[in-house]
């Protein structure tokens, strides 16, 4: 009979990433069935609750500690290693002398250190604090943190406009300043293109296809994935495509950015005019294409061929019309439309210095996390569920699809004393198992620094499994040549565990829409 305990430790804090390795390791303990360490937020109460555990009450700054073991002996080993583990979590900042001992605030560091720069990542009711505390000392920041009130986003970047420093954030899950990488941040070689993005998988995708291409980057900015809303007005925005403006290492700038507020885009459009640098811009929303035709927009604009995205397909043969693997180009008809697409044919001469060349997909979810196109064409009885970590290419693959039921698991929603899914995919994992015989699943992998250091090991079982009862898989791996997992070694350990692997965000899409359609 399996014997459960749950304790609750007030005035404990320890971020999530290190609480989900604490779990990890407590589960991976002989005889022990279940572990929850984390901090006590609703998310983390409900999964508790869920598995059966009866929890007190707490506040979301208690730690939670749930444990389900096959006896008191397993329990009493579990205790001791809980007990290790926590003080050396406990033990990283205690023991050293006071010139060892890390800066207890932000100003302290930036007169210790000289710095010009900040990352705040803290949990999102903090972050406001320590981010205007960085902006007040002349430091330019990065808020990795995401549940920040948009009222304080717009003080920020207001007194950061007034400073002349930028804010990069909330929720700015990538940057990388002069080949430096922050937050989920790929490998990606110097080159000529710098981006603003107010989306962090939307800059992975489009610099991971420019790597791909052997082209590399001066700057990638991100600025928050409300920065282009009505609340915020691009405030980070305007002041990331001046710096890169008048960047002499950047030669082109591409913009990318989740469905903006129409008023906001007319003020990008004319900011953007206004640029000596030409302006490739990827802005998701009604009417056009995708952050892959971006990509290769930029790539025509630099004079570098566009190559066949790498992809690793079913053994299932297409129809001649079907959508085309990664390395296909979509055929564009007489009028210079993508016939796979619906989006205007790009392959023309690039523009003028300045000049926005625009590529939207249409529409926006209707939910934060989820949302159902269940209503558009499809097969009878036959779904599409995408399972998304990047809320961008959730939105892409969602428009280009056009049907089937997507959720973000990087949603705000979902991340709320949880690492982001991009570390811990328990959740997704969980939305795999539930997803029943005849539906088709379309997921994302992002590899690069900060994310699951292999992927593959968790998540290829659980895709041999669903294969296995009837359930196809299409995957999107966003990933450079560079990056540590392997871009390589990932594709053919999901593919060999029965899934059908693109590098391209839009194609992947396109493709699980024709299998759902039975056209494949």
């Amino acid at each position: 009979m399996s014997t459960d305990v749950v304790r609750i430790r007030t005035g404990v804090y320890h971020d999530s990433v290190s609480l989900m390795r604490v779990s990890q390791a407590l589960t991976a303990l002989p005889g022990v069935e279940v572990a929850v360490v984390a901090m006590a937020t609703e998310l983390n109460r409900d999964i508790a609750t869920e598995l059966g555990f009866d929890l007190p009450q707490t506040g979301p700054a208690d730690l939670l500690i749930a444990l389900r073991s096959s006896g008191p002996d397993v329990l009493e080993s579990a205790d001791a290693e809980l007990e290790r583990l926590l003080t050396g979590l406990a033990g990283r900042t205690t023991g050293a002398t006071a010139a060892e001992r890390p800066p207890r605030t932000v100003r302290a560091a930036a007169r210790g250190h000289g710095a010009t720069l900040a990352l705040v990542s803290v949990p999102g009711p903090y972050a406001f604090a320590e981010a205007m505390d960085a902006v007040e000392a002349g430091l330019s920041v990065m808020i990795f943190s995401d549940n920040v009130p948009v009222e304080q986003e717009v003080l920020l970047k207001r007194r950061a406009g007034e400073l002349d420093v930028l804010v990069m954030g909330p929720d700015c899950g990538t940057a990388v300043i002069g080949g430096v990488g922050l937050g989920f941040a790929n490998v990606l070689r110097p080159g000529p293109v710098g981006v603003v993005a107010a989306s962090g998988t939307g800059a992975q995708q489009v610099t991971c296809l420019l790597d791909l291409a052997g082209v590399g980057v001066s700057h990638v900015l991100g600025v928050g994935g409300r920065d282009l809303s009505a609340d915020v007005g691009a405030l980070s925005t305007l002041r990331a495509l001046e710096a890169l403006d008048a960047d002499p290492a950047t030669e082109l700038i591409i913009l990318i950015s989740k469905p903006p507020a129409p008023e906001v885009a007319d003020v990008v459009r004319e900011a953007v005019s206004k640029l000596v640098t030409p302006v490739v811009t990827a802005l998701l929303g009604p009417g056009q294409g995708d952050l892959t035709a971006a990509a290769e927009t930029a790539l025509r604009t630099l004079g570098v061929p566009i190559p066949a995205w790498p992809s690793w397909p079913s053994t299932v043969p297409s129809p001649p019309d079907a959508t085309r693997l990664p390395g296909d180009s979509a055929a564009s008809d007489a009028s210079g439309t993508s016939a796979a697409f619906g989006v205007p044919d790009s392959s023309g001469p690039p523009g003028p210095p300045g000049a926005l060349e625009t590529f939207a997909a249409s529409g926006s979810p209707g939910s934060p996390g989820a949302s159902d196109a269940s209503d558009s064409p499809g097969s009878p009885g036959r779904t599409l569920r995408g399972i998304y970590s990047g809320g961008t290419l959730c939105v892409e693959a969602r428009l280009i699809a056009g049907t089937g039921e997507f959720t973000d698991f990087g949603d705000d929603a979902y991340t709320r004393g949880r690492p982001h899914p991009m570390i811990d995919p328990s959740l997704r994992l969980e939305a795999l198992a539930e997803v029943p015989p005849g539906a088709v699943v379309l997921l994302d992998v992002v590899l690069g620094h900060g994310a699951d250091p292999d992927p593959s090991v968790r998540l290829a079982p659980a895709i041999t499994a669903a294969v296995a009862r009837g359930v196809p898989v299409v995957v999107v791996l966003v990933g450079s040549s560079g990056d540590p997992q392997g871009l390589n070694a990932q594709a053919e350990a999901l593919h060999a565990a029965g899934a059908t692997v693109f590098t391209s965000n839009a194609r992947a899409a396109g493709y699980a829409a024709d299998v759902v359609a039975n056209t494949l």
